[in-house]
């Protein structure tokens, strides 16, 4: 029987094992895109989601304040470095995942899906080219505590599309592209020729996933009549637990579709940002 895309979502929703998530996502999203170039899409379909996915039993989720630091001078600081970016990146196939099964019920051009299963894809290949590395330095994923809180921001918009795009593209992946890149920094200092090399595949393709929610989300605001700075600005300071912290990438921001007068007033104190 064939799946829709729905269906295939919630299969790896509900797959626990990074490598066996990641390796059915890329399988589903081969067959999207094949029925795609055969001008026969595959049906979107509805699923029922789970509200958290599944994970595996490594590594140990903890609250963000009791997640160890390291210093990424040394060779173990690097691996957790690069520990939690695999942990952020598996998260991020399950949101792309979620986005499409969550609100397959909202009528949205065929379009938008395939840039989030675009988008999960290549998730799952930079989860896959991080953990690659860690087993070259000697460890794993799983190997070390990693942060419970990420899944909190699709928990809090479980119900809104918007606030979906507003706080998981264009907050949470938009700070990757800020963080990046003095990342880099650090293991070209340290000359690790192959993190190099995986994070640079990640900071050119991360640009396009900040791309596609600013897309979606000023179509939405456009076919509601809203004003995108102004929905924007009111869900970020709804569903995002803080301020948004400086220094800004700036032009790989605006190069995502993200002009500095969405995000520089979210840096003051939310009730009396502007």
């Amino acid at each position: 029987m064939q799946l829709s895309l729905a269906q295939m979502a919630v299969e790896v929703l509900t797959t626990a094992d990074g490598r066996a998530k990641t390796a059915l996502g890329r399988a589903h999203a081969a067959r999207w895109f094949a029925a795609r170039a055969k001008g026969d899409p595959l049906p979107v379909g509805r699923a029922d989601p789970p509200l958290r996915p599944a994970r595996p039993d490594q590594p140990p989720l903890l609250p963000p304040r009791d997640v160890p630091r390291r210093r990424p001078g040394s060779p173990l600081g690097r691996i957790a470095l690069l520990h939690a970016v695999a942990h952020i990146e598996l998260n991020a196939v399950d949101l792309h995942w979620d986005i499409i099964a969550r609100f397959a019920d909202q009528p949205m051009p065929l379009g938008f899906y395939d840039d989030w299963v675009k988008a999960a894809d290549e998730e799952a290949k930079h989860f896959n080219l991080i953990s690659d590395v860690l087993e070259a330095m000697g460890s794993h994923y799983g190997a070390l505590p990693a942060h419970a809180g990420m899944w909190r921001a699709a928990e809090d918009t479980v119900g809104d599309l918007k606030g979906r795009l507003a706080v998981v593209p264009m907050v949470l992946e938009a700070r990757g592209l800020d963080v990046t890149p003095g990342m880099i920094e650090i293991f070209r200092k340290a000359g690790e020729v192959q993190a190099i090399a995986a994070l640079e595949v990640i900071y050119a393709e991360e640009v396009g996933h900040v791309a596609y929610g600013s897309k979606w989300f000023n179509w939405l605001c456009g076919r509601d009549g809203e004003d995108p700075k102004e929905v924007f600005h009111a869900l970020v300071r709804r569903y995002f637990h803080g301020a948004l912290k400086p220094p800004f990438n700036e032009e790989k921001r605006a190069e995502a579709g993200l002009p500095p007068d969405f995000y520089w007033p979210l840096t003051e104190d939310l009730p009396d940002a502007g």
